[in-house]
């Protein structure tokens, strides 16, 4: 019987294809008592299964594709230190010798005490790493049963599957992609999850958030998935069936055109010029940026030349990095944020005794951050202002919230440029700007405008903050919606702010890169573009078909209405109709 269930839709496009259930349940560990003699014999086991794990996230770690953003290097990275952690691999072995158990229990009884020690952590952030830690050890639990149980992990070929899921990392569904699979469906996770960020690298259709999924689907039944609406099809009918494989055919045709398009211009019909950069993570996203023929780099996010550090990266190595952006664009603008930790990205480098927030996302985070710490901050500015020599850069200062952190980073800014001279180094001129990413500087965006020579808007933090829900948690998940007539008026109003002092205004979140608004946001005003360099060539597609004029007549429509439906409904018919 045919069934419609719907979830999120993560990661767009369309696949056709039969169902593989895949259940990540924890294994039913049982203690095992074992002969005094034989208890090296577990510990050669447990030492087996840790380098078999080590080699499998290797493995994952030479197959990311270039362009991979670079939390999801961050999370493998992660993990393979923790395959490396000490206590990790000690603390098992002393359980082992202890208890004369199994290599099995002696890993649960470990996880048991390593639970207790991060619930007693204050910080919320620290403690939350215990979701990572539990995948570490699920990682070696089994590969351990895998060996005991004489079978293999996945293998073979998965090619035109659908995967279904409880919840799966990237790792593994980077795995799962090297063998084929044609679509993601899991019960838990969200847009801006790990596992939804490399879904949209690897142009996987993916829904997320389809509740009961593992029980409303049963193995080997043909699915249609639908990442653009965010709804998976079990057992379709021949009508559906034949409406999707058209749509797949229309896909592949606009997928095949788009090699067409990357060396012309991003200019609507009626010659508007539009700017289209990219968002880079790591210095290996330029390949990607190349291939796309991005303008230049609209967000470099710096904060990842800091995680995972046993100490923040001083002046010089900075300087490297940023130099290295400058040359590789070879005239084409960087824009460089100032760090941004806190939050969901923090480095213990940096932490200060008492300062840790009940809540990450509202407290030491971001400028607010860098302004309480000028050690972190003062060489980054530095190596930025050193590095302008070499071609054009912006300062990009994120989470602003009101003018007196804008006049302090100004402040900063010329003391830096004043010292880096009068010792003798050049430096060069920069544009600062700020992102507006809380719903108070939205608000505020006319007097920011007057002061910055750009403003930036990052939607993904300005939708979480705007509609106070977190992001990446599956049970509000649902609400994240960048139509909501409150989130629409406050991009307008910021757009409308700057544009009215004349101060270029650009867009780096997650919705400047998805075509579903792009017609939108032209209607609106939106000129400049930063995004994930695969999504470059999709927007310049739809800017050089649309025609101006005529999104400016029907965009009102959209910003008059309150429903949420009916907005979408309008968006759609903006969509189908210019």
């Amino acid at each position: 019987m045919a069934l419609a269930i719907y979830g999120i839709g993560v990661s767009r496009g369309v696949a056709l294809g039969n169902a593989h259930l895949a259940r990540r349940d924890r294994l039913d560990i049982q203690e095992q008592l074992v002969d005094h003699d034989q208890v090296e014999n577990e510990i050669k086991r447990f030492r087996k299964a840790l380098r078999e794990s080590r080699e499998e996230l290797r493995l994952v770690r030479d197959r990311l594709p270039a362009g991979t953003p670079g939390e999801i290097t961050e999370f493998i990275d992660i993990h393979a230190l923790m395959l490396e952690d000490s206590s990790l691999i000690e603390g098992p072995i002393k359980i082992m010798r202890e208890l004369d158990c199994n290599a099995e229990w002696a890993l649960n009884v470990e996880r048991s005490r390593l639970r207790r020690i991060f619930e007693d952590m204050e910080d919320p952030y620290i403690s939350s790493r215990m979701d990572d830690v539990d995948q570490v050890i699920d990682r070696i639990q089994n590969r351990l049963h895998e060996r005991a149980t004489g079978k293999d992990g996945p293998g073979g070929s998965y090619r035109g599957r659908v995967l279904v899921a409880d919840d799966i990392d990237p790792a593994d569904l980077l795995l799962l992609h090297h063998q084929g699979i044609a679509a993601l469906v899991t019960e838990l996770g969200g847009a801006l999850s790990h596992t939804a960020i490399l879904a949209r690298s690897l142009k996987i259709p993916a829904v997320m958030g389809v509740h009961h999924a593992g029980s409303l689907i049963a193995e080997g039944d043909s699915l249609v998935v639908d990442g653009d609406r965010g709804v998976v099809m079990a057992e379709p009918g021949r009508s559906v069936l034949k409406h999707y494989r058209e749509k797949l055919r229309c896909i592949q045709r606009r997928q095949r055109g788009l090699s067409r398009i990357r060396t012309k211009p991003a200019r609507t019909a009626d010659g508007t010029s539009v700017s289209l950069q990219a968002n880079v993570d790591l210095p290996q996203d330029m390949k990607l940026l190349d291939e796309a023929n991005a303008d230049g780099v609209g967000l470099y996010r710096t904060e990842y030349l800091f995680l995972n550090q046993p100490e923040a990266p001083d002046e010089e190595t900075q300087f490297d990095v940023y130099a290295g952006l400058v040359k590789a664009l070879d005239g084409r603008p960087v824009t460089i944020r100032t760090l941004d930790l806190g939050a969901d990205k923090q480095v213990d480098s940096r932490r200060v005794p008492g300062t840790a927030p009940i809540n990450p996302s509202l407290g030491l985070r971001a400028i607010r951050m860098c302004l309480n710490d000028p050690a972190i901050f003062l060489p980054q500015l530095r190596a930025i202002l050193r590095a302008a020599a070499l071609g054009p850069v912006r300062v990009l200062i994120p989470m602003l919230s009101n003018t007196q952190e804008l006049f302090q980073v100004k402040h900063l800014l010329q003391a830096t440029r004043r010292e880096l001279k009068a010792q003798g180094q050049e430096v060069g001129e920069v544009e600062l700007g700020g992102m507006i990413e809380v719903p108070a500087a939205a608000l505020s965006a006319r007097s920011f405008a007057k002061h910055l020579d750009f403003l930036s808007i990052g939607t993904n933090d300005l939708i979480q903050y705007t509609l106070a829900i977190d992001r990446i948690d599956d049970q509000v998940g649902y609400l994240y919606d960048p139509l909501h007539p409150a989130v629409l008026k406050l991009l307008k109003m910021t757009i409308d702010a700057a544009r009215a002092v004349g101060t270029p205004v650009s867009m780096c979140g997650e919705m400047a890169g998805d075509t579903a608004y792009t017609r939108l946001l032209l209607g609106m005003g939106l000129r400049d573009f930063s995004m994930h360099p695969g999504a470059v060539l999709e927007v310049k597609q739809v800017v050089n078909n649309s025609d101006i004029e005529l999104l400016k007549r029907f965009c009102p429509r959209i910003m008059r209405a309150t429903n949420p439906l009916r907005i979408a409904a309008l968006v759609r018919e903006l969509n189908e109709s210019v």
